[in-house]
This record gives structure tokens, C-alpha cells and sequence, in this order.
């Protein structure tokens, strides 16, 4: 099958090595301009690439918050996760009274290292809580 560049099949021959190209190299087909032109879109113009820095703002504040927002979204759905396996371990009774104890001490040292470090990034609690579309939010609000 022939191509309407005169290549054929799909993809083959379409990159022609040393044919009128300039000291010898590779002459690079445009595709998408060869595709415009045959479905008749004359206006069709290939997209402006600009440098990244222009295209995104970047500044060390957003970036170490927003590293930090997720960073401590993970932390606190594994502190939820284990002060609710802990609670249905004393509620099955399967933990001793040092235990217990031990586990409210350590969850509670947790939370207030997130609330300090929530503070110092400064997040609020809501910040943490990613939004997963259709699914709800990732953390309980409860």
C-alpha cells in the first residue's frame, strides 16, 4: 500500500536519509501538517512550544507547601487507619490495659505533631483532604 508521500505502509520509508536533505542527515516528515493538508485544513499551524519557565510559575514557597500538603496527606490517612485499627483491637478486647494506654498515648503524640506541622506549613485540616472525584474525599470528616 502507498502512502500519499509515496511511502509505504505505515510508517515505512518516511524519513528520508540523505534525499535533499542538508549535509546528508535525516529529512523529519511533519505528520500532522502532512494529515492538515490532505484533509484540506490550510490554516492548520503547528503548536508554539514555550521554554517550561514560562509555562509554569514556580516558586520554592508553593513548591515546598505543596510537597509538604502531600506528604502529610499520606501521614494522616496512616494515622487514621491505625487509631481505627486500634480501636477495633480494644473494642475485640485482645489488648491489655499497658497496651491500650500506650496506643492512646502514642496517637494522641501523633496528632499533635500533624496539627504542629500542619501549623508551621500553614495548612488547615480540609487542606489535607484530597478531593477524589466521584469516589468523595479521601479522609473521613467525621
Amino acid at each position: 500500500m502507498t502512502a500519499p508521500d509515496g511511502a509505504t505502509g505505515p510508517g515505512g520509508g518516511g524519513d528520508a536519509v540523505g534525499a535533499g536533505g542538508r549535509g546528508g542527515g535525516a529529512v523529519r516528515r511533519d505528520e500532522a501538517a502532512e494529515l492538515a493538508a490532505a484533509l484540506g485544513d490550510t490554516r492548520w499551524q503547528p503548536p508554539r512550544v514555550t521554554p517550561l519557565d514560562r509555562r509554569l510559575a514556580v516558586d520554592r514557597d508553593s513548591v515546598e507547601r505543596g510537597l509538604a500538603s502531600l506528604v502529610l496527606t499520606v501521614i494522616e490517612l496512616l494515622r487514621q487507619l491505625m487509631e481505627r485499627q486500634a480501636l477495633r483491637r480494644v473494642d475485640l478486647g485482645d489488648l491489655t490495659e499497658e497496651q491500650v494506654e500506650r496506643i492512646g498515648t502514642t496517637l494522641m503524640a501523633l496528632e499533635e505533631q500533624m496539627t504542629g506541622l500542619r501549623e508551621y506549613f500553614g495548612l488547615a485540616p480540609e487542606d489535607l483532604n484530597l478531593d477524589l472525584g466521584p469516589l468523595g474525599p479521601l479522609l473521613p470528616t467525621d
